[in-house]
């Protein structure tokens, strides 16, 4: 794999990368919230405006369904279920005049809603 910050599960089969951005950016907000065990959960739930939203948690421990993504710095962890919907996708921190957010570039997402925080496959 060409990103450092990407971790394959030991079956090779569910990927998910974490960009640059959203890796300095976690770094800086578990740096001032004084939480080096902390790690971002990626979920995706029913719900939203096309049918599966984005959920987004801060967390200190891994469940025995999690995967866990990243390195010794930054942890993303993502359960099982969701992870079936976010095989191949990349989380990225954008910062632009509309705002700053988290966003998942998602592959399996046919469609997305306007605000990016739901899709439907």
């Amino acid at each position: 794999m060409s990103d450092p910050f990407a971790t394959e599960t030991l079956t090779g089969e569910a990927q998910f990368t974490i960009s640059e951005s959203a890796r300095a950016r976690l770094a800086q907000i578990f740096e001032a919230e004084n939480k080096p065990d902390a790690m971002l959960r990626v979920t995706v739930s029913g719900g939203g405006c096309a049918g599966y939203q984005y959920g987004f948690d801060f967390e200190s421990a891994v469940t025995e369904d999690d995967l866990v993504f990243g390195d010794d710095e930054v942890k993303v962890v993502i359960d099982d279920v969701s992870m079936g919907l976010l095989s191949g996708s990349q989380i990225d921190y954008v910062d632009d005049m509309v705002g700053s957010s988290f966003q998942i570039n998602n592959p399996n997402a046919v469609t997305s809603c306007g605000c990016g925080t739901s899709f439907s496959t």
